[in-house]
This record gives C-alpha cells, structure tokens and sequence, in this order.
C-alpha cells in the first residue's frame, strides 16, 4: 500500500488494499490504521454505516477485503461527553495535541462514579482542554490511562485522542517491562523495613467489600500478580537496635494494581501512615513521638503517599518524557515534623 491516507480532512480516510489484502474488513482496517483505532471502534463505525466498500456503505465488520478495493471512512464529529466541564484549576506540567501531564492533589477522584458524579479530574480536563479533544471510543472526553486514589497526590498522564489512548494503555499494560515507562512513589510509612531494599512479590485480590484489597492465596479465583520493588530513602526517630519509628521509601511498580502499594507495605508490617483503610491499627504509634511530631501526624489525614516521578514514550514521537513532582505541601510537613 503506497498511500493509504489520501483523506480530504481530518474526518474522513481514504485507503486502498494491496496485494496483500485480506480476511474481515474490521480486522484488515485495524491492522492498517496502525493502531489508530482499536478494533471495537472500528467495528462500530462499520456498523453505524460509516464506511464505504467501492463506494457502496458497508454495515458487516465480517465483510470480505480484496486487492483493489477502496475503503472510504467517515468519521462523524465527537460527541459531547456524558460528564460535563467544570472549572476545577490544574497544575499542569506539560500539554500538546496528543496528551497533557499534570499534577493531581490529594482529595480529587480521577473519574466520576458512585457518589462522584462532580468535581472530578475528568471534568476538570472537560472544560481545561475543550476543542483539543478529538474524542476517544467517538466521545469527547480524555482517555484515562492510570488512576490515582483519591486521596494520594502526584504525576498523571492523560490521552487526548484514540491514538494517544491505545500507545499509552499498550505501554501501561507491559509495566515498562519492553520500554521507557517509569513510575515511583514516595511513601511514609510506620516503622522500617528490615530491609533496606526489596520485593513485595504477593498477588492482591478483593477483600470482601467493593473498594478494599488484600493479599490473597495464587490459587485464589481472583488473584492477580502485583510486584513492588522499596527503597528506605530516610529513617525517622530511629533506634540502636535499627529500628525506627517511621522511615521514608520509594516504591516502584512492576504492576499496577489498585491500592498496590498500600496493601503490599501493610503486608509487610509497614502500612502508610494516615491509611485508614489498611494502617488504622498503627495509629497509637504517634504517641510515641515528640508532641509537634504527634500533633502533625494526628491531623494527617490520608494515606501518606506521591506519585513523584512519572516516565513514558511519547505516542507520536517516539520521545522519552520524563517528569517528576516534590512532596506536596502537607507530606513535607509530616517528613519536617518526623525529621526534626
């Protein structure tokens, strides 16, 4: 195929098949689009009478492809997004056309859901990025690729288009395993490790409720590997014996699953302090320090954990973006009040 996008704009692509083509009409334009469209939304597109075989509307995705034949596609306009704009400001480290790269605060849910219908980050990208949303699955709306909780704080990268959406989900997907993607966190946690560096390698599954996770047996129906690689960066109020009442660490994921860090240091004896979710056993520990140090961690309340360093492939240009975030506010507050 020596030039498959003769499209007049950008609303609509014109190919022809070479020697080559073959099989199902969804499977031969998905493979040829490169990955521009995933083969779902494709396959909607041919149904909702979108594409043209040789000039005539073709509504069967099974619909057989030939050498020779011209394949039109007419993209029809994105649709408004369920969820509306709403202007919730954003610190934002990096955009263009293809993605933008922020900074989410603690206490913003990423997408709206049950009892979050409003004020989330998707509705502030809704009305931050406006017209530069050309739609994901045909909607206007941003294409999240990773999630934060709503009350852990850090570095998030969002889609603007389809392609941008399926280069970043493909890259999430492989954990950095065959490419550039980084993710680090930074967590406070109770006590220290006994070691200095390891690997929590302990499958997570639901816990028994909607939102809570555990540690659960391989064999379990609903196990899934997690992988978490720590790193003590700092002992507070540390002891001879080399124990310490708090200890900074960076954790790194191989994998990405809900709570991961959360539950996997919990596993080990050193869930994050604010945690009420998995650490709320360990909260007596702030008798144990200074009075200033006590009354800090007493009104930190959320786990104490940042997303401070992000990394990934840019989905058009192939560049390696490399972005990464302080401690916010309230996390170097409770660092200074354990260090001092």
């Amino acid at each position: 195929m020596t030039d498959p996008f003769k499209q007049a704009d950008d609303n609509r692509k014109v190919l022809e098949a070479d020697e080559s083509a073959e099989g199902r009409l969804d499977a031969w334009l998905t493979a040829t689009l490169s990955g521009e469209f995933s083969r779902n939304r494709i396959k909607s597109l041919i149904e909702e009478g979108a594409v043209t075989l040789n000039g005539a509307v073709v509504t069967e995705p099974k619909k057989k492809i030939r050498f020779g034949d011209t394949v039109v596609i007419d993209l029809p306009e994105p649709e408004d997004p369920e969820p509306k704009g709403e202007d919730i400001p954003l610190d934002v480290l990096y955009e263009d056309d293809d993605l933008i790269v922020l900074v989410k605060p603690a206490g913003l849910v990423v997408h709206p859901g049950a009892g979050n219908w409003t004020g989330t980050l998707v509705n502030a990208l809704i009305h931050h990025c406006g017209d530069s949303l050309s739609g994901i699955g045909g909607v206007k709306r941003p294409g999240i690729v990773h999630r934060l909780d709503k009350d852990t704080t850090g570095v998030m990268v969002v889609a603007k288009n389809d392609i941008a959406h399926r280069h970043l989900a493909d890259q999430f997907a492989d954990h950095g395993r065959s490419g550039p993607l980084e993710r680090a966190y930074q967590a406070i946690v109770w006590g220290r490790p006994r070691h200095l560096q390891g690997t929590i390698d302990a499958p997570l599954g639901r816990a028994g409720d909607r939102t809570k996770r555990a540690v659960k047996r391989e064999e379990s129906d609903d196990a899934r590997e997690a992988i978490t690689h720590y790193t003590v960066l700092e002992r507070f109020h540390e002891r001879p014996d080399a124990t310490a009442l708090a200890a900074l660490v960076e954790c790194r994921l191989e994998t990405g699953r809900t709570h991961q860090i959360r539950v996997h240091m919990a596993h080990i004896g050193h869930p994050l302090i604010g945690d009420a979710d998995y650490g709320a056993a360990f909260k007596t520990k702030a008798n144990l320090l200074p009075d200033e140090a006590k009354a800090v961690v007493n009104r930190f309340h959320r786990q104490a954990l940042h997303a401070y360093l992000l990394q990934f492939e840019h989905p058009r240009t192939g560049e390696t973006m490399h972005f990464e975030s302080p401690l916010p506010d309230d996390l170097q507050e409770l660092a200074d009040a354990l260090r001092n």
